[in-house]
Protein backbone atom coordinates (compact mmCIF):
# COMPACT_ATOMS: atom_id res chain seq x y z
CA UNK A 1 0.00 0.00 0.00
CA UNK A 2 1.49 3.38 -1.08
CA UNK A 3 0.57 6.79 0.44
CA UNK A 4 1.75 10.12 -1.10
CA UNK A 5 1.06 13.83 -0.71
CA UNK A 6 -0.13 13.71 2.91
CA UNK A 7 -0.03 16.42 5.54
CA UNK A 8 0.13 15.90 9.27
CA UNK A 9 -3.53 14.84 9.45
CA UNK A 10 -3.04 12.40 6.63
CA UNK A 11 -0.04 10.93 8.29
CA UNK A 12 -1.96 10.41 11.50
CA UNK A 13 -4.66 8.57 9.59
CA UNK A 14 -1.99 6.54 7.89
CA UNK A 15 -0.48 5.57 11.21
CA UNK A 16 -3.87 4.46 12.51
CA UNK A 17 -4.55 2.53 9.33
CA UNK A 18 -1.12 1.02 9.61
CA UNK A 19 -1.94 -0.21 13.11
CA UNK A 20 -4.98 -1.97 11.76
CA UNK A 21 -2.95 -3.57 9.01
CA UNK A 22 -0.26 -4.54 11.49
CA UNK A 23 -2.84 -6.55 13.35
CA UNK A 24 -3.17 -8.61 10.22
CA UNK A 25 0.60 -8.87 9.62
CA UNK A 26 0.57 -6.59 6.47
CA UNK A 27 3.43 -4.76 4.69
CA UNK A 28 3.24 -0.98 5.27
CA UNK A 29 4.92 1.57 2.93
CA UNK A 30 4.85 5.23 4.00
CA UNK A 31 6.26 8.48 2.42
CA UNK A 32 8.80 10.98 3.63
CA UNK A 33 8.59 14.85 3.75
CA UNK A 34 9.71 15.04 0.13
CA UNK A 35 6.88 12.82 -0.99
CA UNK A 36 9.15 10.03 -1.96
CA UNK A 37 8.39 6.57 -0.91
CA UNK A 38 10.31 4.80 1.76
CA UNK A 39 11.32 1.19 1.86
CA UNK A 40 8.39 -1.05 2.80
CA UNK A 41 8.36 -2.42 6.37
CA UNK A 42 6.95 -5.86 7.21
CA UNK A 43 5.50 -6.07 10.71
CA UNK A 44 4.55 -9.48 12.09
CA UNK A 45 2.14 -9.84 14.99
CA UNK A 46 2.85 -12.59 17.51
CA UNK A 47 1.18 -13.78 20.72
CA UNK A 48 -2.05 -15.48 21.71
CA UNK A 49 -5.70 -14.30 21.58
CA UNK A 50 -7.00 -12.90 24.86
CA UNK A 51 -8.51 -15.41 27.23
CA UNK A 52 -12.08 -15.10 28.45
CA UNK A 53 -12.54 -13.70 31.91
CA UNK A 54 -14.29 -15.62 34.74
CA UNK A 55 -17.21 -13.21 34.43
CA UNK A 56 -17.62 -14.13 30.78
CA UNK A 57 -17.46 -17.84 31.64
CA UNK A 58 -20.21 -17.44 34.19
CA UNK A 59 -22.46 -15.91 31.58
CA UNK A 60 -22.35 -19.01 29.45
CA UNK A 61 -25.46 -21.21 29.79
CA UNK A 62 -24.89 -24.36 31.83
CA UNK A 63 -25.30 -27.66 30.03
CA UNK A 64 -26.09 -29.57 33.30
CA UNK A 65 -29.77 -30.65 33.67
CA UNK A 66 -31.79 -29.00 36.50
CA UNK A 67 -31.94 -30.92 39.78
CA UNK A 68 -35.13 -32.96 40.28
CA UNK A 69 -37.36 -31.79 43.17
CA UNK A 70 -37.15 -33.88 46.34
CA UNK A 71 -39.96 -36.42 46.74
CA UNK A 72 -42.57 -35.60 49.41
CA UNK A 73 -42.19 -37.61 52.63
CA UNK A 74 -44.76 -40.40 53.02
CA UNK A 75 -46.61 -40.09 56.33
CA UNK A 76 -49.03 -43.04 56.16
CA UNK A 77 -49.66 -45.90 53.77
CA UNK A 78 -51.71 -49.07 53.46
CA UNK A 79 -51.34 -51.29 56.51
CA UNK A 80 -50.65 -48.46 58.97
CA UNK A 81 -52.86 -48.13 62.05
CA UNK A 82 -53.45 -45.67 64.86
CA UNK A 83 -55.00 -42.40 65.87
CA UNK A 84 -53.36 -40.41 63.02
CA UNK A 85 -54.88 -42.75 60.44
CA UNK A 86 -58.24 -42.30 62.15
CA UNK A 87 -57.91 -38.51 61.80
CA UNK A 88 -56.96 -38.87 58.12
CA UNK A 89 -60.10 -40.95 57.54
CA UNK A 90 -62.28 -38.46 59.42
CA UNK A 91 -60.99 -35.60 57.28
CA UNK A 92 -61.51 -37.61 54.09
CA UNK A 93 -65.11 -38.13 55.21
CA UNK A 94 -65.51 -34.36 55.65
CA UNK A 95 -64.51 -33.72 52.01
CA UNK A 96 -66.68 -36.67 50.88
CA UNK A 97 -63.91 -38.91 49.62
CA UNK A 98 -64.58 -41.66 52.18
CA UNK A 99 -67.91 -43.12 53.27
CA UNK A 100 -66.90 -45.86 55.71
CA UNK A 101 -64.96 -45.46 58.92
CA UNK A 102 -63.03 -44.04 60.54
CA UNK A 103 -61.58 -47.39 61.56
CA UNK A 104 -58.00 -46.43 62.42
CA UNK A 105 -56.66 -48.91 59.80
CA UNK A 106 -55.25 -47.70 56.45
CA UNK A 107 -57.13 -50.20 54.29
CA UNK A 108 -57.92 -50.48 50.56
CA UNK A 109 -60.87 -48.08 50.89
CA UNK A 110 -58.62 -45.43 52.46
CA UNK A 111 -55.99 -45.96 49.77
CA UNK A 112 -58.56 -45.47 46.99
CA UNK A 113 -59.96 -42.36 48.71
CA UNK A 114 -56.48 -40.81 49.00
CA UNK A 115 -55.70 -41.64 45.37
CA UNK A 116 -58.93 -39.99 44.22
CA UNK A 117 -58.26 -36.91 46.33
CA UNK A 118 -54.73 -36.63 44.90
CA UNK A 119 -55.84 -37.01 41.29
CA UNK A 120 -58.55 -34.37 41.65
CA UNK A 121 -55.93 -31.84 42.77
CA UNK A 122 -53.23 -32.65 40.24
CA UNK A 123 -51.02 -34.57 42.67
CA UNK A 124 -49.38 -37.94 41.88
CA UNK A 125 -52.00 -40.68 42.45
CA UNK A 126 -49.98 -42.91 44.76
CA UNK A 127 -52.68 -43.75 47.31
CA UNK A 128 -50.09 -43.00 50.01
CA UNK A 129 -50.53 -39.92 52.19
CA UNK A 130 -47.41 -37.79 51.79
CA UNK A 131 -46.69 -34.41 53.35
CA UNK A 132 -48.00 -32.47 50.32
CA UNK A 133 -51.27 -34.42 50.22
CA UNK A 134 -51.73 -34.00 53.98
CA UNK A 135 -51.20 -30.23 53.87
CA UNK A 136 -53.73 -29.91 51.04
CA UNK A 137 -56.28 -31.95 53.02
CA UNK A 138 -55.68 -29.91 56.18
CA UNK A 139 -56.53 -26.76 54.26
CA UNK A 140 -59.87 -28.20 53.14
CA UNK A 141 -61.09 -29.76 56.41
CA UNK A 142 -61.44 -29.00 60.13
CA UNK A 143 -60.11 -30.64 63.28
CA UNK A 144 -62.40 -33.66 63.84
CA UNK A 145 -64.15 -34.02 67.18
CA UNK A 146 -64.06 -37.17 69.30
CA UNK A 147 -67.22 -38.67 67.83
CA UNK A 148 -66.07 -37.90 64.30
CA UNK A 149 -62.92 -39.89 65.04
CA UNK A 150 -64.96 -42.72 66.57
CA UNK A 151 -68.09 -42.41 64.45
CA UNK A 152 -68.20 -46.16 63.92
CA UNK A 153 -66.93 -47.12 67.36
CA UNK A 154 -63.53 -48.39 68.44
CA UNK A 155 -63.03 -45.85 71.23
CA UNK A 156 -61.33 -46.89 74.49
CA UNK A 157 -63.62 -47.83 77.36
CA UNK A 158 -63.94 -45.73 80.49
CA UNK A 159 -62.93 -47.11 83.87
CA UNK A 160 -65.65 -49.38 85.24
CA UNK A 161 -68.09 -48.08 87.84
CA UNK A 162 -67.40 -49.39 91.37
CA UNK A 163 -70.79 -51.16 91.26
CA UNK A 164 -69.37 -53.38 88.50
CA UNK A 165 -66.60 -54.76 90.72
CA UNK A 166 -68.36 -57.96 91.75
CA UNK A 167 -70.61 -60.58 90.19
CA UNK A 168 -71.67 -60.92 86.55
CA UNK A 169 -72.27 -57.42 85.20
CA UNK A 170 -73.12 -55.62 81.96
CA UNK A 171 -71.20 -52.42 82.82
CA UNK A 172 -72.41 -49.65 80.49
CA UNK A 173 -70.61 -46.27 80.36
CA UNK A 174 -72.46 -43.35 78.76
CA UNK A 175 -69.37 -41.12 78.77
CA UNK A 176 -67.21 -43.48 76.68
CA UNK A 177 -70.19 -45.15 74.94
CA UNK A 178 -68.92 -48.60 75.75
CA UNK A 179 -70.15 -51.81 77.36
CA UNK A 180 -67.91 -54.07 79.41
CA UNK A 181 -68.96 -57.63 80.15
CA UNK A 182 -67.39 -58.28 83.55
CA UNK A 183 -67.21 -61.28 85.85
CA UNK A 184 -65.97 -60.73 89.40
CA UNK A 185 -64.17 -57.50 88.46
CA UNK A 186 -62.47 -58.96 85.35
CA UNK A 187 -63.32 -57.57 81.91
CA UNK A 188 -64.24 -60.43 79.56
CA UNK A 189 -65.12 -58.33 76.50
CA UNK A 190 -65.70 -54.71 75.50
CA UNK A 191 -67.85 -53.25 72.71
CA UNK A 192 -69.03 -49.88 71.42
CA UNK A 193 -72.66 -48.94 72.17
CA UNK A 194 -75.04 -46.04 71.62
CA UNK A 195 -78.05 -44.82 73.57
CA UNK A 196 -81.39 -43.06 73.27
CA UNK A 197 -81.68 -39.45 72.16
CA UNK A 198 -82.60 -36.58 74.48
CA UNK A 199 -86.27 -37.32 73.80
CA UNK A 200 -85.98 -41.06 74.58
CA UNK A 201 -83.06 -41.26 77.03
CA UNK A 202 -81.58 -44.52 78.28
CA UNK A 203 -82.28 -44.90 81.97
CA UNK A 204 -79.35 -44.90 84.41
CA UNK A 205 -78.92 -47.01 87.52
CA UNK A 206 -78.59 -50.64 88.59
CA UNK A 207 -80.89 -53.22 86.94
CA UNK A 208 -81.11 -56.93 86.18
CA UNK A 209 -81.63 -58.82 82.93
CA UNK A 210 -85.21 -60.08 83.30
CA UNK A 211 -85.83 -61.47 79.78
CA UNK A 212 -83.87 -62.56 76.72
CA UNK A 213 -85.31 -62.69 73.19
CA UNK A 214 -83.04 -63.86 70.34
CA UNK A 215 -85.22 -62.70 67.41
CA UNK A 216 -87.21 -59.93 69.05
CA UNK A 217 -89.19 -57.35 67.06
CA UNK A 218 -90.42 -54.18 68.74
CA UNK A 219 -94.21 -53.93 68.77
CA UNK A 220 -93.97 -50.19 69.50
CA UNK A 221 -91.57 -49.23 66.68
CA UNK A 222 -91.94 -52.31 64.43
CA UNK A 223 -88.15 -52.70 64.25
CA UNK A 224 -85.90 -55.71 64.70
CA UNK A 225 -84.06 -56.09 68.03
CA UNK A 226 -81.85 -59.19 67.62
CA UNK A 227 -80.14 -60.63 70.70
CA UNK A 228 -82.33 -58.51 73.01
CA UNK A 229 -81.56 -58.62 76.74
CA UNK A 230 -84.23 -56.56 78.56
CA UNK A 231 -83.25 -54.81 81.80
CA UNK A 232 -85.72 -51.90 82.35
CA UNK A 233 -89.24 -51.98 80.94
CA UNK A 234 -88.93 -51.94 77.16
CA UNK A 235 -85.24 -50.99 77.22
CA UNK A 236 -82.76 -53.69 76.30
CA UNK A 237 -79.22 -54.31 75.15
CA UNK A 238 -79.48 -55.53 71.54
CA UNK A 239 -77.89 -55.54 68.10
CA UNK A 240 -78.77 -52.61 65.80
CA UNK A 241 -78.58 -52.71 62.00
CA UNK A 242 -78.84 -48.91 61.95
CA UNK A 243 -75.93 -48.48 64.35
CA UNK A 244 -73.85 -50.84 62.21
CA UNK A 245 -74.63 -48.76 59.11
CA UNK A 246 -74.62 -45.16 60.41
CA UNK A 247 -72.65 -45.28 63.63
CA UNK A 248 -73.18 -42.39 66.02
CA UNK A 249 -74.99 -40.40 63.34
CA UNK A 250 -78.19 -41.91 64.79
CA UNK A 251 -79.64 -42.87 68.17
CA UNK A 252 -81.87 -45.51 69.72
CA UNK A 253 -85.32 -45.16 71.25
CA UNK A 254 -83.81 -45.76 74.68
CA UNK A 255 -82.16 -49.14 74.24
CA UNK A 256 -78.43 -49.86 74.42
CA UNK A 257 -77.46 -50.56 70.80
CA UNK A 258 -74.48 -52.72 69.82
CA UNK A 259 -73.07 -52.55 66.25
CA UNK A 260 -70.78 -55.59 66.31
CA UNK A 261 -73.05 -58.56 65.60
CA UNK A 262 -70.43 -61.21 66.31
CA UNK A 263 -69.58 -59.59 69.65
CA UNK A 264 -73.19 -59.40 70.86
CA UNK A 265 -73.93 -62.91 69.63
CA UNK A 266 -71.12 -64.15 71.86
CA UNK A 267 -72.32 -61.93 74.73
CA UNK A 268 -75.92 -63.14 74.38
CA UNK A 269 -74.72 -66.73 74.72
CA UNK A 270 -72.97 -65.94 78.04
CA UNK A 271 -75.45 -63.61 79.78
CA UNK A 272 -78.06 -65.22 82.00
CA UNK A 273 -81.36 -63.96 83.31
CA UNK A 274 -80.69 -62.25 86.64
CA UNK A 275 -77.26 -60.87 85.66
CA UNK A 276 -76.69 -57.29 86.78
CA UNK A 277 -76.77 -54.24 84.47
CA UNK A 278 -75.14 -50.98 85.55
CA UNK A 279 -75.69 -47.87 83.39
CA UNK A 280 -73.64 -44.87 84.50
CA UNK A 281 -72.01 -41.65 83.24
Amino acid sequence: MRMTGMGSTGRAVAVALGAVLVAGGCTVQGTGPDGKGRAPVRIEVTGHPPKSTPTQDRRRPSSAPPAAPAAARVLWKRGDTGRDVRELQARLRQVEWLVDGPTGTYDDLTERAVSGFQGKRGLPRTGRTDSVTWQRLLGMSHEPGKWELYLMGGQPAAAPDPRCASGRVLCVSKSSRTLRWMIDGRTVSTMSVRFGSQYTPTREGVFQVYWKSRHHVSTLYDSAMPYAMFFSGGQAVHYSYDFAARGYAGASHGCVNVRDEAAIADLYAQVKTGDKVVVYR
